[in-house]
């Protein structure tokens, strides 16, 4: 089929797709329309194939630690329309550059799932996927995607200059906390678990009660009496106060929001696997900080990083700017 798109004023083709989209309304609901897309058509059930090959990959990764699992699939659900959106347009970008990706590449990366999660067993594997109604050529078509989606947002990621010395020392300054070592803390905790038994408690709503008492705390509730009576953990009956730790009797995942704070700071809510977590920081004693020179290719890694952000945020942005785009939702 011919593509009006390259040889009509652009204008005109905005005005007809936007008249598409008012007749794809209409009908979204009834034909299973999940949203249109510079007038391509993604159904509910592409998101829900795409959400289940996804939500596949992510039980052979996390089959050991369930609560990080339930994490990644819940914001897998919530943001699976738009994923796809930003998918659909990243594999036209592919297509119009007449890029092509090896058919070799996918069968790689399949058989490396195959080899990683189940011992090299592909009856294993098939039977896995067939569970949730993904056929193997299914699964394979949706990886090719996902594929191309990442090649095409590391192909802009690659484009970044390095990190310059000056980067580097601004950012060691301004993070040197985060390398100190043979420091000391106290701190207080509220602990608010992500299941607490009640039927209708949900992690979604369990965060959102964390959200309200850190909320309470910034506006000048006293942390020891609000630990008291909200705090489900140990401490609570003292206030949420701790003992003085170093980092290394830390959870990791606490001392490295915990050291990060001055005193009397309140952290944000921390998702904790099995709990939320605010944390007070009470007193701290910093210790030594590693040289520049034994952290430089940590910090270089991190600058690099955000600076891709920044740019693969800057070009999907791009992207979105030129496409017409119109949601109705999948679930």
């Amino acid at each position: 089929m011919f593509d009006f798109s390259h040889s009509m004023p652009r204008f005109l083709f905005l005005l007809i797709t936007l008249l598409t989209l008012s007749q794809f309304s209409a009908q979204a609901e009834s034909n299973g329309i999940a949203a249109v897309v510079n007038g391509n058509v993604v159904t509910k059930s592409e998101v829900r194939d795409a959400v289940n090959a996804q939500e596949q990959i992510l039980r052979f990764q996390l089959q050991s630690n369930p609560d990080t699992l339930a994490r990644e699939l819940a914001n897998l659900r919530s943001t699976a329309l738009d994923s796809l959106i930003d998918r659909e347009l990243v594999l036209a970008e592919f297509k119009r550059l007449g890029a092509v990706i090896k058919a070799q590449w996918v069968d790689d990366d399949i058989n490396g799932i195959i080899r990683d999660s189940f011992k090299g067993d592909r009856d294993a594997f098939v039977k896995e996927i067939a569970s949730s109604g993904m056929t193997l050529k299914k699964f394979r078509a949706l990886r090719e995607k996902m594929m191309i989606v990442q090649a095409m947002r590391g192909k802009q990621a690659s484009q970044q200059a390095p990190a310059t010395p000056k980067e580097v020392e601004d950012f060691y300054n301004k993070n040197i906390d985060q390398w100190r070592e043979g420091g000391m803390i106290k701190i207080s905790t509220i602990t608010i678990p992500r299941y607490s038994g009640e039927a209708s408690a949900t992690p979604e709503s369990q965060r959102k009660i964390a959200n309200e008492i850190r909320g309470k705390l910034l506006k000048g509730a006293d942390f020891a009496t609000t630990a008291k009576t909200y705090s489900q953990d140990s401490h609570a009956e003292d206030g949420g106060a701790w003992d003085w730790m170093a980092k290394d009797q830390m959870k990791p995942s606490i001392a490295s929001v915990a050291f990060l704070l001055k005193t009397g700071a309140i952290s944000e809510v921390i998702d904790d696997e099995a709990a939320y977590i605010i944390i007070s920081c009470d007193a701290i004693k910093h210790g030594t900080a590693k040289p520049l020179k034994e952290v430089r290719p940590d910090i270089e890694r991190a600058i690099q990083a955000e600076k891709s952000k920044g740019v693969i945020d800057k070009w999907m942005e791009g992207l979105r700017k030129r496409s017409v785009i119109k949601k109705f939702g999948w679930n």
